[in-house]
């Protein structure tokens, strides 16, 4: 396991993380640290607890809002495609029984 010192809002931390991982470990500690900074600049420092706390939530919600955003890309709205998708299952109902009614004639 290794160990890295990484710095979040001008406090030392000791981290282990598996061997490896330290150059991203440090990566997401700067991202962290950014974060934080933005709270206090719009907020003042308000307590090392409390400004981790609204960090990782900003965090959580820039995670939830990719993720939204990539199910959305995926999915398609149901109002947006929507009658594209009705209107080729309609023909293809068509096209069956169009077929079964050949099969019942011949």
């Amino acid at each position: 396991m290794a160990q890295v010192e990484i710095i979040i809002n001008g406090q030392t931390f000791r981290i282990a993380c598996e061997d490896g991982q330290e150059a991203r470990l440090a990566d997401l500690a700067l991202l962290v640290d950014g974060k934080v900074s933005e709270l206090v600049t719009q907020v003042g420092q308000a307590g090392q607890h409390r400004l981790l706390v609204m960090a990782a939530l900003v965090l959580a919600d820039e995670l939830v809002d990719l993720r939204d955003l990539q199910i959305s890309q995926i999915r398609p709205d149901k109002n947006e495609g929507g009658g594209e998708i009705s209107s080729v299952v309609e023909n293809l109902a068509k096209r069956i029984e169009n077929i079964a009614d050949r099969v019942d004639r011949a």
